[in-house]
């Protein structure tokens, strides 16, 4: 099996998403049906009709997100013959996205994913108070570089690699002060852009910690089935099966770097040469072809994107 299935993270939503397959297939359709009826409440009202700043609050968008990408591997899955436990190699997603991968192989279910990403948004989001927190993204320096000027920023403050995203893109995040320090030190140290971005928390660091909490407590109570696939998980960039581990390390997760350079690099080592972006957006594409020399991405997100993805499978499948 030379194919991936990747599932994107937040920052990748949009109105609209989702409602071009749900309207063409009643297979979409039931996966948005179930995450209402999980939450209690019409996401998919949110999703399709905004406004967008209620859908990009941190505990829409990411079950948003989730819902979106599981619609899409319904159709995939009746329309074009995917299967995760036949075809993919490995699933992976990045951050929430992980959450995603995880129900595509059939480890959660559905709704157990939706309350779980709604706990862990409202978590995050409570976490840290608006303003105390941070990130920003440290364009041009590798990764080893950008850990430096984060530990250079810190000054008894929190600052760390939050995400190693891959083509010389890391986000740091942390306290605010300590941020803005890291965001003039890159400058010094020859990053092509350095810049602040427009969140409403500073995820993936230790500010995190009561929302890491939180997420113990919840997985706790959940049943994590071995996936269909093999995950490669966030803060490892390796892969894993066993559902005790899956749980510990989605709880490592929410402090921890999402290694995705590094995860990529691994999965394609393995020998996968085509990676499935199942979901809304194509970023995770645009990374696939920075990290890994040869590699092919396909992002599927709408009806029009079946036929080629259901190709590139094909083609995966003779290598």
């Amino acid at each position: 099996m030379t194919a991936a299935f990747t599932f994107p993270g937040q920052g990748s939503q949009a109105v609209g998403m989702g409602k071009a397959l749900a309207d063409a297939f009643p297979v979409a359709r039931a996966v948005f049906d179930e995450v209402d009826a999980a939450l209690g409440e019409k996401l998919t009202a949110t999703i399709w009709d905004g406004p967008a700043e209620t859908l990009q609050l941190t505990q829409n968008a990411q079950p948003a997100l989730m819902a979106v990408s599981i619609a899409t591997l319904r159709v995939l899955e009746a329309e074009a013959g995917f299967s995760v436990r036949r075809d993919a190699a490995f699933v992976a997603g990045h951050s929430l996205g992980e959450y995603s991968a995880l129900a595509a192989a059939d480890s959660l279910t559905i709704s157990d994913t939706a309350r779980l990403l709604r706990i862990r948004g409202l978590a995050m989001q409570k976490a840290v108070p608006v303003g105390v927190g941070a990130m920003a993204a440290l364009l041009g320096l590798d990764y080893e570089a950008a850990v430096a000027v984060a530990e250079e920023a810190a000054q008894g403050e929190v600052c760390q690699a939050a995400n190693d995203n891959g083509g010389g893109q890391v986000v740091v995040s942390g306290d605010k002060a300590a941020v803005d320090r890291a965001v003039e030190i890159a400058k010094t140290k020859g990053a092509k852009r350095a810049m602040l971005l427009p969140v409403s928390a500073p995820f993936h660091c230790k500010l995190m910690q009561p929302a890491a909490d939180a997420m113990a407590e919840a997985l706790a109570g959940v049943t994590i089935k071995a996936p269909a696939a093999p995950l490669v998980s966030n803060v490892l960039a390796s892969a894993i099966t066993d559902p005790d581990e899956i749980r510990r390390r989605l709880v490592e997760q929410v402090t921890g770097t999402v290694r995705w350079r590094e995860s990529v690099a691994y999965m394609a080592g393995q020998g996968v040469t085509r990676f499935f972006e199942i979901g809304a957006g194509k970023v995770l594409t645009g990374l696939v072809k920075r990290i890994a020399d040869g590699a092919v991405g396909v992002a599927v997100g709408g009806p029009n994107d079946i036929a080629a993805a259901k190709d590139a499978l094909a083609a995966a499948k003779q290598a």
